[in-house]
């Protein structure tokens, strides 16, 4: 069979962001292709109605925003060389034509939702000008001329900490802000936002909710009331956040729970009841599942429990880009991804918060979505890229059956070509029952089965987070290897995802357990797999599986190349300059005491003996294996000093060392980076392991 091939890359095509209509009768979605050429995404929306898919724009630029009723989407327009700072919306009938022009709103938008004949706008704002949005085009102007005539955009003020994000670049004094955008009155009280669909006399107004400093957090709208979590953002950013309600009806705003001691992620307005999402983050730290509660007066919570796993996709592959609906209210029923064992569920609670599942893929579901009793959601599985699939939840059972594809992205992706099946490895280590798999090149069975002494290289590949998992769906880098005639095997250690927090929690224990149990894994596998060259092994993993990595080359010369990749080598150095280093850090280091304490004497000797100890520069001089490392420089979660660090200190130990670093890139670079880019990485991976395994 034909192989596959790193720039195979160039022709997935990937879904993103499947949302219903509000009646139910139409879904939308966006799909983005790789432009080769221009080095870019590029993006156009489709839809499925009435048995039929049908694309409905062609200029590589549109992105689905929202409904704005069950026949018209409102779209997010990227225009060419455009560096005017407005977001260009358009409205488009799923009747067909051409999209039309609607609004350009001064403000770089996130998520819009119509509520009537008005708006919930959620934007980013300068709080050194928060209002900066009501500016006419002639002020906004000037200002723009000033700051460039003072050179002020050649440098960058930084008092708050985390002072940039990954994603998000520098952030300092940059809020997450709510509006209510209203139809604009002509009464001289505010400036109008034009609407460019009508004449010159109707426009909207907007009106800030949240103050300068306050970072909005989860949003829902249930009956012209805005429930939202947030708070205002001092000069070191807090974990914790308060609960608000604002009524558009009067106009009016109101704290239900604001005694900060808790991190409240989600809030469920559900059958007449609220309820929130929060953790204290005292047993487990800052990667503890939260409990739900139940808001029964003004802050008196009920606790409703704990869930047995996390809530959220933890499953990591490549082959996914943006992203789409993670939880969804239909009716009085609250519906939410899970990370159970190895794959996504999709968890249904009623307004009782009783919970069933509705839906196991058995391998990822990265967004879904939920109206008049159907659901769409986005899978992929081992031969088979990321699609949309449909079904009516009364006739679906919880394996999915009865699901219909209505994509077809990447139906002829990988036809013809030999795409290895996971083969699941179960294994015991300290005291653990765990799994993991391999992926067989090619010829592998047959080797075997002839009774030839051929010996085959092997890759072990090791994911981030630590609190994510491997699943068994398509994994492209991983295929790549078993196409250069390597095993792939991969597993998830402790530390992982989906078997609860006492699994998960490896605080005080990096470079332990997990350690232990990946060569368990190792060793287990050259048990079950006796053609593999022991000799041969490759080693590899990113974020947390690149600190992994660096450890694993400093504490044991069984792989013969490694590749580093977005790592940490250093948690001294990584805690005072990642976006979350002040709490991660500490927080993951140091088991012996809360991280709102550890992290506020983040330079006490103390902690730092604790950082160091756990910190794989620490030991570099134990290294003799060769190793590759990959950074970027918009990398602000495990910055690219971590990787210089230990490329430099294992240069000066004579250690074959090669650093590249990507510019532009940020912490995705494997996931979302630019298409030359992410083949560029893949190439120089694959690359130094051919070097140092495949046999001369």
């Amino acid at each position: 069979m034909n192989k596959i091939e790193i720039n195979d890359l160039l022709s997935f095509r990937f879904p993103e962001n499947a949302r219903f209509n509000p009646e139910g009768s139409c879904l939308a979605w966006q799909a983005a292709s790789c432009d080769a050429k221009e080095n870019r995404y590029t993006r156009d929306v489709y839809i499925y109605r009435d048995g039929r898919t049908v694309k409905m724009t062609s200029g590589g630029n549109s992105s689905l925003l929202a409904w704005e009723d069950s026949g018209t989407m409102i779209l997010v327009k990227q225009i060419k060389d455009d560096k005017s700072g407005l977001t260009h919306l358009f409205k488009l009938s799923i009747n067909g034509g051409e999209a039309q022009p609607w609004i350009d709103l001064p403000l770089p938008a996130e998520e819009l939702i119509p509520c009537g004949d008005s708006y919930i706008l959620r934007a980013h704002i300068d709080a050194n000008d928060p209002d900066a949005y009501l500016d006419d085009p002639e002020t906004a102007k000037k200002k723009a001329d000033a700051k460039k005539e003072s050179l002020e955009s050649d440098y960058e003020v930084l008092d708050e900490v985390p002072y940039w994000f990954n994603g998000a670049g520098f952030m300092n004094k940059k809020r997450s802000a709510l509006f209510i955008m209203s139809p604009w009155k002509n009464d001289g009280s505010s400036p109008a936002i034009k609407d460019l669909s009508s004449s010159e006399n109707e426009g909207f107004s907007l009106k800030r909710i949240t103050g300068p400093l306050f970072d909005a957090g989860a949003a829902r709208l249930k009956d012209k009331k805005l429930f939202f979590t947030g708070g205002d953002r001092g000069s070191r950013m807090t974990f914790y956040n308060s609960l608000f309600v604002y009524d558009l009806d009067k106009d009016e705003q109101e704290a239900l729970y604001d005694r900060e001691d808790l991190s409240i992620s989600d809030v469920i307005p559900l059958g007449g009841k609220i309820f929130i999402e929060a953790s204290d983050m005292k047993e487990y730290g800052v990667n503890e599942t939260a409990h739900i509660f139940e808001l029964t007066e003004k802050n008196t919570l009920k606790d409703c429990g704990k869930p047995e796993v996390q809530l959220g996709n933890s499953v990591v592959g490549d082959c996914t880009l943006g992203g789409g609906k993670g939880r969804v209210i239909s009716g009085d029923v609250w519906y939410t991804l899970a990370t159970v064992e190895d794959h996504n569920e999709i968890f249904a609670y009623d307004a009782d918060m009783n919970r069933s599942s509705v839906l196991s893929f058995g391998a990822q579901i990265p967004f879904f979505d939920v109206c008049d009793g159907k659901i769409a959601f986005c899978a992929s599985d081992s031969t088979h890229l990321p699609e949309i699939y449909l079904a009516d939840l009364a006739s679906m059972d919880a394996a999915a059956s009865g699901r219909q594809n209505v994509s077809h992205l990447n139906d002829k992706v990988l036809e013809g070509k030999y795409v290895a099946l996971p083969e699941r490895i179960d294994y015991s280590s300290c005291g653990l029952d765990l799994h993991g798999w391999v992926l067989l090149p090619e010829g592998y069975k047959e080797a075997v089965s002839d009774g030839t002494d051929k010996l085959f290289p092997a890759v072990l590949d090791v994911h981030g987070g630590p609190r994510c998992v491997y699943s068994t769906q398509y994994f492209h880098e991983m295929q790549v290897w078993v196409s250069r005639g390597y095993v792939v095997m991969f597993t998830n250690i402790k530390g992982s995802d989906g078997r609860g927090d006492e699994f998960a929690d490896i605080r005080g224990d990096y470079g332990g357990t997990d350690f232990q149990n990946l060569m368990d894994f190792v060793d287990t596998v050259l048990e079950k797999y006796p053609n593999i060259d022991k000799n041969r092994l490759c080693e590899t993993g990113g974020s947390y599986g690149g600190f992994m990595t660096n450890w694993i080359i400093t504490h044991t010369d069984r792989f013969c190349a490694a590749a580093s990749q977005r790592s940490i080598a250093n948690w001294v150095s990584m805690s005072l300059i990642s976006d979350i280093g002040p709490w991660f850090g500490p927080d993951q280091c140091i088991r012996e005491i809360h991280f709102t304490d550890s992290s506020a004497r983040i330079c006490s000797p103390e902690v730092v003996e604790k950082l160091w100890d756990r910190s794989p520069l620490k030991y570099a001089e134990n290294v003799s294996t060769p190793t590759l490392f990959i950074h970027s420089d918009q990398d602000y979660r495990c910055p690219m000093p971590e990787g210089m660090q230990m490329m430099q200190a294992l240069s000066v130990h004579g250690v074959p060392a090669r650093l590249v670093l990507f510019h532009g890139e940020n912490h995705e670079l494997s996931r979302g980076g630019k298409p030359l880019h992410r083949i560029r990485r893949l190439t120089e991976i694959s690359d130094w392991f051919d070097k140092y395994a495949k046999e001369n």
